[in-house]
């Protein structure tokens, strides 16, 4: 997880001095050997990515996981959990290789004073860079007792908040899913390859 600020809000603000990214990464997958998964579909052949200028979201948690794709290739990742969400100048882009060469598909969404919206929001990721707050969070909790309805397995690492703010969101995904995402403005074009970032 990539993050170039992290600070944490209780009753006042008290900044997170500092947080050892390559044992939080660790330990973030460590739910991979237990089979841990985010989602019950198959997943495509390839990642896909997700930007948003400001996300702004409720009843956050956060452990590892593994995805498998119609190959039976498993895939680590993070999964983010966020009960209530809203996304401003949301884009999402995914590329594909054709015998007519690289072919993207990318969505846009939530501009003009109007974010897009999501309930339930689930991601596997497997990387995250913005500026983030986070309200009441706690560092370290047993996966399968995060504050949120999606939970992972007992005895891994986890992360929870009730609220989570990110400026200038790029993530770097194998799924996404919501029990209901509402995307004002949008707008799903063909590219020659553009992506989001």
């Amino acid at each position: 997880m990539k993050l170039s600020r992290l600070t944490a809000t209780r009753t006042g603000r008290a900044a997170l001095a500092a947080v050892p990214v390559g044992i939080v990464a660790a330990v973030l997958t460590g739910g991979v050997a237990n089979g841990a998964v985010p989602v019950s579909f198959a997943v495509s052949g390839g990642q896909f990515k997700i930007t948003a200028s400001h996300l702004e979201g409720t009843g956050f948690s956060q452990y590892g996981g593994v995805v498998a794709d119609t190959a039976g290739a498993s895939h680590s990742v993070a999964i983010s959990n966020i009960a209530q969400a809203s996304l401003t100048d949301l884009c999402q882009s995914v590329v594909t290789e054709t015998p007519l060469g690289r072919i993207g598909l990318m969505i846009t969404a939530g501009g003009g004073g109007a974010p897009a919206t999501a309930t339930d929001l689930q991601i596997g990721l497997t990387d995250l860079q913005g500026d983030a707050t986070f309200g009441n969070i706690r560092i370290g909790v047993d996966a399968s007792t995060v504050a949120t309805e999606s939970k992972g397995t007992a005895g891994d690492f986890a992360q929870d908040s009730d609220s989570i703010t990110i400026e200038g969101l790029k993530q770097t995904a194998w799924t996404t899913q919501a029990g209901v995402f509402t995307l004002t403005g949008l707008h799903l074009r063909l590219t020659d390859g553009e992506e989001c970032f």
